[in-house]
């Protein structure tokens, strides 16, 4: 409002002077010199609430006048001035004012007419901006602006469209809440604003509906939004803030989530959701409510979930479901579908059979219990008792006197419950005999006649419990109802007497005993036990069986919902039958529908380890044997690939293509089909093991039924298992080929499935391997799916099968792994639990991945060869993925556990060098009792100190003895890290309820796993990082070999130091046969000479007497062997009873050795008693032309003699000359014929193969044996082609068996080598042991196909060779004891003697240095040589590196990494048998690079010779020798079966020696000395060149030891009990070696 200056204020204007004013403006007007017309009547056009309109006379007049417009209320004035017409318009007033208006006109001059007033009043202000604050069932609350003014009070009119309500309200605030009013109906809400005067303003509108009953309570639970999108059970399932946290419910909100978090952890006081502090129980929620609200709020899959934990619980389950909007009502089939249930009814106690099936599709009577009208008797209370037992009650219904069963009820009335009593089989305990169903509806059945119609067409009888029949009578005479209508009623009731009863009975039509009357008199007991006999009764007498699959046509026909009627659960429903309905065999369905598994996924998981183990190599090159391994594997995959997709697995991939909840319809179908089916199977298959049972000689039929047994699981896990070959085969396809581009999106799929809860197999428990390529694939597509929220947790349940793990797992996490034992499936699962945000910062991971091993230690599995093996494997890799390990140990199943730990031990042994060390927490089942942790104290103290003592023997057998204790490989607190966990049920099942204890010991392990996983110092890996850790671990998991293979790591260590005993025993055996071979080739050598001439006749006597001597000796330590073993195995100490199981193999391993020791004795003894027999004619011949010069000699002596003149030395030596060259021509040299070794070659090789047919005895004819060997050999595949060309890789196959073929020839070529160093005679032993040689390799390499072809030429080609050898080394002995070249090399002693003689020397000092020169130290050499090689071998098996078969290994592969050279790795390799011949002399070189240790044992031998020979002279002395000849013979008669003494040298000695017996023993006596310093210096040089000599320079010079020191590699050819690949994980790499 514009005001003039003249604006003036009255704020505090008296009345009076308002009057004067007013009478001045009534006086005449002074009189102006023009005239001002007056005003006229005013009239009030418009008055709004700041605005005011006022209507005037218009003027004729055409001078221009202006208005001026004074305006007042009581506590405010203004003034305005207007142009002068008929309407005038004032704004800027205050709402709900009485103003008074005062209005003059004016003209220029300042004359001005008469004033005129006229009071006016403004509209009040209606409320501003009237909003609905809150709206429940019952009421509105609404609030508003205050509107400018003075305001006395606000009127509020409500009223609904059908004015069927009107209320006006009146209050002095700006804020309302009208209550009272009907819910679910819309309202017009009228606000407006009355002032002191009574005036209103026009009102402010507005419109709500109340909210239904429904709208109302899901409001107060918080459960709004998941009315249309319903609640999820990864949703349900996911870890949040209230998972970590035990605050009990504060507000109404928090109540769902309280129920629900208690309730699938299966707890059974999940109903009480009273709040705290909450002590009006009209303030709080009935549990009815609360979980009919979940259930209406909920998929179909948390549904099920909730049913399934309800009835674990023995609560009951929702039936009918009621909405009591719509008031429509659901069958809960659906949700009711994955309940099974095992009873065992009165037919069957005695067989102890039992029954297991889906609830929904059992033929059961139903019983129902409902209610009309009012009643004194609480209906549920009464079930309840009804159904349990004096010692097991239990609530199974909400009842009134329950914690909030008073509560009023909301939204649940119209629902109908159902439960189930089953029978245990025990009369004793029974209730009733046979199964029943039990439904209760909740409510009066004159509201609910639909629920009410629904019960009597599907239940065997009703019991209706009244207390008034008056009204709605019509129900109990429905004509429709198919039930027995049973009445219960209470004489407390004053129209319930006995007439009463007898009048409704005429009434209804019912005999009086289908009334059940409480009397007065009747306590509960007496009450429950009448009705329990009217039940049992009706139960016993039942032809009415329903399944609730049944009920739901009746449902349809009474226009109830279904909830499997959905579109998703339909089309998943159909194609789920379409796979299952074809399933008639389900072995012959798996080998028609899924070929891909099964045997040939076996086989190539056998290749797959075999690649890494190498267990059955031979004597195969790594490299070829690998390269056939990989042909073989790609056969396999070409095998897979020419399958095509089944039927079934095209139907499989379509249905989980789709999108939305429909796959997820479809899986559970699939699931539960398939269950439905293996159930059928497995219970047929028992019925039958029962019955064959009873028969003991049916053995082979009831091994039949129990591989039925094993094979018989068919699950959704096999459709992925073939889903995963069918990728796998493809991705071996090339990248372009349309199968392979096809086939590429089911990674995606199944990453998308594990995403949304379903657990995906890791490891294929039936195979016993990861699909790697398939599993790897799945997680990067999942990393894809959730990236950049990628970090994961693992927690892992280790245990022996039926000890409760998934059941742990289940409850812990709510989540639903199969815990069924009639489930044969075997392996690992892993299932995906999101992170809520609330919790990620505490765990720093978005997901929590929970992994169930199935079944450790199973009965049906431990028959399998493998089964210690697979239960290893498993436990290794899924401990090794986990960052909490809880270890679950049922009190009977303890030490199979320890077993399973003492083997992951082991692993994490090596794990530790990679920086892993998992958490372990160790779960003790079925141990209640409260002072539990305490008493068990001792328990845990030894357990602690057995997992010590496997970790040290673990880490000893691991060559990590800084291990000592089980806390250095795992983390592990004995105090925190036990958890004491109740018994599962609380009772006798089938009607008992999970144990609340159980559940609750149960939370407090989970949360005690956050907390650790939360205080956990690494960070969790992404899903990558686990991709690549389980890649890297499973490939680990597969190189190892030897420790899988026994139970546990004691067994291991157990094993070990019997190995190391028997090898102490073997040696101790081999030494002492090689001693005693010695000494009887000694004695054989002597033979014939002055030693054992008198004891046997000839040489086959004394040869038939030592083959004797030795098999008593043999039979005596075989003996000996056996009898340690025996003992051994007697004693208490290192765990011997556990390789009990090996003795039998170590016995066999004794008897093998014998008959190995026995074939090589006799052939030595043979062997030299052959040379023994040539040597004897050529010393006879010697002999005599020695005797023959010797006689010439003296007949020269003679005749110079008796020219008696001083004859000069030239002139002796001319005679001496001229004497010799005459003897020569006159002595009969018969020059010795040399033997044709070609033709003796030949004979043998072709005896050898003549049982090979004409094909060899042609291909011998083809070539000559002398044209044999002389190029290198070279095999060709031609013969081989024509033969396998169809089924092998030739190329590889022809490498393979020329490697085999070069390792045979390096072989021989070594014994040859060796024969020919000892410069003998040939002898044919030598070739038969070369053709056995081949043989033997041959056959060990069977697995490599050859023909008759080859093994022809190889054995030609070898033979050629060796007999060039041993031709040249038998010439080469034939020359050297040539009688001819014998004499001349001894001429120049003859003409030393001869000058000795003829000038009467001194001989005594000459011939005592001769004889130990010539005679006795290279006997000494040749001794000391054969005796040290057993010390040398016996000192190196003192040290660990050479003690067993696998230190050995080990110490060769530590060396190889320890160097890291690629000569040495490629040594290894391709020359492994040299590499390690030059590492052991490395060894020797090493460990006596000290010589003290050779000097001692060589001067052991030497003084135990030179006491030998002092002996021996001592005895000749004492003897009856004539002179020097027969005091030397008897010497050495002495020594004949210690040292053998060349002939020709003491022949050559004894020629003309005349020296003195007494002075030549003492002359000798010196000469032993010097020879014993001259020895030492010898071995001083060997030590010196064997230190300044490269190993390899030594080995190809021959410098070997009378005893090969080379057999310190324990290449032992008995078969013993295991075969080791040694395994070495450094660094992340892994070499994998196997020993020829």
């Amino acid at each position: 409002m514009d005001n003039s200056e003249e604006e003036e204020e009255f704020y505090d204007a008296p009345d009076v002077f308002i009057e004067l004013h007013c009478e001045e403006e009534n006086s005449p007007a002074t009189p102006q010199s023009d005239f001002v017309p007056p005003l006229g009547e005013i009239t009030v056009l418009h008055a709004g609430s700041d605005t005011v309109s006022l209507g005037l006379a218009p003027t004729d007049s055409s001078v221009k006048y202006t208005l001026h417009i004074d305006y007042s209320c009581d506590t405010y004035s203004g003034s305005v001035i207007k142009e002068d017409s008929s309407t005038v318009d004032v704004d800027g007033l205050f709402p709900g004012i009485e103003y008074t208006f005062r209005i003059t006109r004016r003209a220029d001059n300042g004359n001005q007419s008469e004033a005129a007033c006229v009071p006016v009043c403004t509209e009040p202000s209606p409320p501003v901006r009237v909003t609905i604050t809150q709206v429940s069932s019952g009421s509105l609350s609404l609030c508003w602006d205050p509107p400018a003014g003075e305001v006395e009070n606000y009127i509020v009119t409500c009223s609904s469209e059908e004015d069927s309500c009107w209320q006006e309200l009146t209050t002095d605030t700006n804020s309302l809440t009208v209550s009272s009013l009907e819910p679910g109906v819309c309202y017009s809400l009228q606000v407006s604003t009355q002032l002191k005067n009574g005036r209103r303003s026009k009102p402010t509108v507005t419109s709500s509906c109340t909210k239904t009953h429904l709208e109302s309570l899901l409001k107060d639970l918080g459960l709004e939004q998941h009315y249309k999108e319903k609640l999820s059970l990864s949703t349900v399932l996911q870890i949040d803030e209230k998972t970590m946290t035990d605050e009990p419910a504060k507000c109404n909100s928090d109540l769902p989530w309280y129920f629900l978090k208690k309730l699938m952890m299966v707890n059974v006081t999940a109903r009480n959701v009273n709040l705290v502090n909450s002590t009006n129980s009209v303030d709080m929620l009935n549990p009815l409510d609360v979980i009919t609200a979940l259930f209406l709020c909920s998929d179909g899959f948390v549904q099920q979930e909730m049913a399934l934990k309800m009835s674990m619980c023995q609560f009951s389950v929702p039936l009918l479901l009621p909405n009591c909007d719509t008031k429509q009502c659901t069958l809960m089939l659906w949700a009711m579908r994955d309940i099974v249930k095992k009873y065992r009814p009165q037919s069957l106690s005695e067989s102890k059979g039992f029954i297991e099936d889906r609830i929904v599709l059992s033929d059961l009577p139903m019983i129902s219990f409902v209610r009309l009208g009012e009643c004194s008797l609480s209906k549920s209370e009464i079930l309840n008792k009804l159904l349990s037992n004096s010692q097991q009650y239990h609530d199974t219904f909400v009842h009134h006197d329950m914690e909030c069963g008073d509560s009023p009820r909301r939204i649940s009335n119209g629902l109908v419950e159902m439960t189930w009593y089953l029978p245990c089989g025990n009369k004793n305990m029974d209730i009733f005999n046979e199964p029943v169903a039990v439904a209760n509806l909740r409510g009066d059945i004159a509201s609910f006649e639909t629920q009410y119609s629904f019960l009597c067409q599907t239940s065997t009888a009703v019991f209706v419990f009244f207390s008034d029949l008056d009204s709605e009578c019509r129900l109990l005479t429905n004509q429709h109802q198919k039930a027995q209508i049973f009445l219960v009623g209470s004489q407390t009731s004053q129209q319930l007497n006995p007439d009463a009863s007898e009048e409704i009975a005429n009434k209804f039509g019912l005999t009086t005993r289908n009334i059940i009357l409480k009397t007065k008199r009747m306590n509960n007991a007496g009450f429950i036990k009448n009705l329990r006999d009217k039940v049992r009764d009706v139960v016993e007498n039942s032809k009415m069986k329903m399944q609730i699959q049944q009920m739901a046509d009746v449902a349809r026909d009474l226009g109830i919902l279904v909830d499997e009627d959905s579109p998703e659960c339909q089309t998943a429903k159909k194609n789920a039958d379409a796979i299952t309905a074809e399933i008639q065999d389900i072995l012959k369905y798996k080998e028609a529908q899924l070929p891909r598994q099964g045997q040939i996924w076996k086989d190539l998981t056998s290749l797959e380890k075999e690649e890494f183990r190498l267990r059955k190599i031979g004597s195969e090159s790594i490299e070829d044997y690998k390269s056939k391994l990989q042909i073989q594997k790609t056969k396999i995959r070409e095998k897979q690939n020419s399958y095509d997709i089944s039927k079934a697995m095209t139907c499989f991939i379509s249905a989980i293509s789709s999108t939305g909840i429909e796959r997820c319809y479809f899986l559970k179908w699939m699931r539960i089909n398939l269950d439905n089916l293996s159930r059928e199977k497995l219970s047929d298959l028992r019925e039958q093991y029962k019955k064959k049972c009873e028969n003991t000689e049916n053995k082979e039929e009831i091994k039949d039924i129990d591989r039925q047994l094993s094979n018989s699981s068919l699950g959704t896990e096999h459709f992925f298992r073939e889903m995963g070959q069918i990728y796998e085969a493809s991705v071996t396809l090339p990248e372009t080929h349309p199968s392979r581009q096809q086939l590429q999106h089911l990674p995606q799929l199944c990453a998308g499935l594990l995403l949304d809860g379903f657990p995906l197999e890791l490891v294929d428990g039936d195979a016993s391997n990861i699909p790697l390529r398939w599993v790897s694939d799945v997680l990067s597509q999942l990393n894809d799916l959730v990236s950049p929220k990628s970090k994961i947790l693992v927690v892992t349940v280790l245990g022996v099968q039926s000890t409760g793990k998934s059941t742990l797992l289940n409850t812990m996490f709510g989540v639903q792994f199969a815990v069924s034992s009639g489930r044969c499936t075997r392996g690992a699962f892993m299932l995906l639990i999101r992170v809520n945000e609330d919790v990620k910062k505490v765990l720093n991971c978005d997901f929590m991945v929970i992994l169930d091993t199935e079944g450790l230690k199973s009965p049906e599995l431990a028959q399998l060869d493998d089964s210690h093996e697979h239960d290893n494997e498993l436990a290794t890799l899924v401990v090794g993925l986990s960052d909490i390990t809880i270890i679950n140990i049922a009190m009977e199943n303890s030490t199979e556990m320890k077993d399973i730990l003492q083997i992951v031990v082991h692993a994490f042994l090596r794990m530790k060098e990679v920086g892993k060390k998992p958490k372990c927490q160790f779960v003790h089942q079925n141990v209640s009792d409260v002072s539990a942790h305490e008493k068990n104290l001792r328990d845990r103290k030894l357990l602690l100190q057995q997992l010590n003592e496997m970790t040290q023997a673990a880490a000893k057998m691991e060559k990590k003895e800084e291990n000592k204790s089980f806390t250095d490989v795992m983390e592990y607190s004995p105090d925190t890290g036990n958890w004491y966990i109740p018994g599962l049920w609380n009772g006798n099942p089938p009607m008992a309820p999970v144990n609340a204890g159980y559940s609750e010991a149960v939370y407090e392990l989970k949360k005690n796993i956050i907390q650790m996983l939360g205080n956990c110092d690494s960070s969790a890996n992404n899903v990558s990082e686990f991709t690549e850790w389980m890649s890297s671990l499973w490939n680990a998991v597969k190189h190892e070999n030897f420790i899988f293979s026994f139970r546990n790591s004691l067994v291991a260590d157990a094993y070990m130091r019997l190995c190391t005993e028997f090898n102490k025993w073997e040696w101790e055996f081999k030494k002492e046969m090689y001693t005693w071979v010695t000494n009887a080739e000694t004695k054989i050598s002597n033979f014939g000479k002055y030693a054992v001439e008198s004891e046997k006749r000839d040489m086959r006597e004394l040869l038939t007497c030592f083959k004797s001597e030795a098999c008593t000796l043999l039979s005596k330590w075989e003996t000996k062997l056996l009898e340690n073993l025996k003992q051994y195995f007697q004693q208490t100490e290192g765990h011997v009873y556990l390789v009990e199981g090996y003795k039998e193999d170590f016995a066999n391993s004794a008897t093998r050795l014998r008959g190995e020791m026995e074939r090589s004795v006799f052939n030595q003894l043979e062997t030299s008693a052959d040379i023994r027999e040539g040597m004897v004619k050529l010393e006879s011949i010697n002999e005599n032309h020695t005797k023959e010069l010797e006689g010439r000699v003296c007949a020269l002596i003679e005749e110079c003699r008796k020219e008696k003149v001083k004859m000069t030395d030239t002139e002796l030596d001319k005679e001496f000359d001229k004497m010799w060259t005459k003897t020569l021509k006159e002595l009969l040299f018969s020059k010795q014929k040399a033997t044709d070794v070609f033709i003796r070659v030949s004979h043998y090789l072709r005896a050898n193969l003549l049982h090979k047919g004409s094909r060899a005895s042609q291909l011998l004819s083809q070539n000559s044996l002398q044209e044999c060997g002389l190029e290198p050999f070279k095999y060709t595949a031609e013969g081989f082609v024509n033969t396998f060309k169809k089924f092998f890789n030739i190329q590889g196959h022809t490498i393979a068996v020329q490697k085999m073929a070069e390792s045979i020839i390096a072989a021989c070529l070594k014994f040859v080598n060796e024969k020919v160093h000892k410069k003998s005679n040939y002898h044919d032993t030598y070739i038969q042991e070369i053709l056995f040689m081949i043989d033997e390799r041959l056959q060990n390499n069977q697995d490599l196909k050859t023909d008759i072809e080859f093994e022809v030429s190889l054995k030609q080609h070898i033979c050629g060779l060796a007999a060039r050898k041993f031709q040249k080394m038998h010439e080469d002995f034939i020359q050297e004891n040539d009688p001819y070249r014998c004499l001349n090399k001894n001429k120049e002693k003859f003409r030393t003697d001869f000058k000795d003689v003829f000038n009467e020397r001194d001989q005594c000092q000459k011939k005592a240095e001769e004889f130990t020169n010539r005679c006795l130290k290279p006997a000494v050499e040749d001794f000391v040589n054969r005796s040290l090689g057993p010390d040398i071998i016996g000192e190196m098996l003192t040290c660990q590196q050479f003690s067993t078969r696998i230190f050995f290994q080990y110490s060769v592969l530590l060396d190889l990494l320890s160097k890291d050279t690629f000569e040495n790795y490629l040594s290894y390799i391709c020359s492994y048998e040299d590499h390690i011949n030059e590492w052991i002399l490395i060894k020797i070189m090493d460990h006596f690079s000290d010589p003290s240790t050779v000097f001692e044992f060589e001067d052991r031998h030497i003084q135990s010779s030179i006491k030998n020979i002092n002996n021996a002279m001592k005895k000749a002395k004492t003897g009856k020798s004539g002179n020097l000849k027969t005091f030397v013979e008897d010497i050495c008669k002495e020594l004949g079966d210690k040292l053998v003494i060349s002939k020709d040298a003491l022949g050559a000695f004894m020629i003309l020696n005349n020296a003195d017996q007494e002075q030549f023993a003492n002359w000798l006596t010196e000469c032993m000395k010097e020879m014993a310093q001259a020895l030492g210096e010898d071995v001083f040089g060997i030590v010196v060149m064997l230190e300044n000599s490269p190993p390899s320079t030594l080995l190809r010079q021959g410098v070997i030891f009378s005893f090969n020191v080379v057999t310190l590699a324990p290449f032992d050819t008995r078969a013993a009990p295991y075969q080791h690949t040694p395994t070495s994980m450094f660094h992340g790499r892994h070499y994998a070696v196997t020993v020829v």
